[in-house]
């Protein structure tokens, strides 16, 4: 296991790694066969000076993984989004220390809203099992409409469209401060 890397809440020093993370988050879509959601280089940028993304970097600064955080109704709800592990350093715990370090960061900056994240990736629902999250309907998800534009960009938006917004291939899951969290880290 490859553990020579550091994982940090991301900054202006990492707003040249952006283009790479977008590319690689479109072509691990492309090679699942599902979706992903699109983001711009601009948008992750942002999320790094706002200090709501997560990223592991090698010691000459190359990224490994990268995560980041949103919030929606109006600070109502926060969503745990854009996961990617760069193709090398997959299945060595990355994503785990990724999504623990984010979890970590949501709950200092948010400490009385509730969690989500949307995903159709079996090591994500795990993830976030372990953390106390479970599985819900959309309905209890934000209601926010800017949350649900950007489905447009990924492949099964149709699926969502059909059905009003009730069902897609994506699982809804929900940690909510108000409920005792049966695991994770706080």
């Amino acid at each position: 296991m490859f553990t020579d890397y550091t994982i940090c809440v991301a900054s202006a020093e990492h707003l040249m790694q952006a283009e790479s993370i977008c590319q690689q988050m479109q072509l691990s879509a492309q090679d699942r066969g599902t979706g992903i959601a699109g983001r711009t280089p601009d948008y992750i940028r942002q999320k790094m000076q706002a200090g709501t993304a997560i990223i592991a970097t090698l010691p000459d600064g190359r990224w490994v993984g990268f995560t980041y955080l949103d919030t929606w109704d109006n600070g109502a709800f926060v969503s745990q989004s854009g996961l990617i592990v760069a193709p090398d350093f997959r299945h060595q715990g990355v994503a785990h220390r990724l999504k623990q370090a984010l979890f970590t960061l949501s709950r200092r900056l948010f400490p009385d809203t509730k969690l989500f994240s949307i995903t159709t990736g079996q090591l994500v629902m795990d993830l976030n099992r372990e953390l106390g999250f479970r599985p819900v309907a959309f309905s209890e998800l934000t209601h926010d409409a800017q949350f649900w534009q950007q489905c447009a960009t990924c492949r099964n938006c149709d699926i969502l469209a059909r059905t009003g917004g009730k069902y897609c291939l994506c699982t809804g899951m929900l940690f909510d401060s108000a409920v005792p969290a049966t695991g994770g880290c706080a």
